[in-house]
């Protein structure tokens, strides 16, 4: 990580805080529109396409994807997701996880 990071939640809002919790955040997201379009085509908005979602993917993963594996870039981003989630720590209503 490389600057300080968290996880904070108190009552019903969550924080993000520190560039590698937000692109926890951003990557969470990115799983969530590859999946979208893997499994219908819809994309999540009209800024972004079925393209650039697979580079996105390749600055987390460090894989090259090819037209359709959208949902193996999804899979991928999964494992660098729950990684990155076991080293930010977390915090709900001032406890640490």
């Amino acid at each position: 990580m490389t600057q300080e990071a968290s996880i904070e939640v108190r009552g019903q809002g969550v924080a993000f805080v520190g560039t590698d919790a937000v692109n926890l955040y951003r990557a969470m997201t990115l799983k969530s529109a590859l999946s979208l379009f893997a499994k219908t085509g819809i994309i999540p908005t009209r800024g972004v396409t079925g393209t650039a979602m697979l580079k996105m993917a390749t600055e987390y993963t460090g894989k090259a994807y090819k037209r359709g594996e959208h949902a193996k870039a999804a899979e991928d981003l999964d494992i660098w997701i729950k990684t990155m989630r076991a080293a930010i720590p977390t915090t709900i209503d001032g406890e640490q996880q």
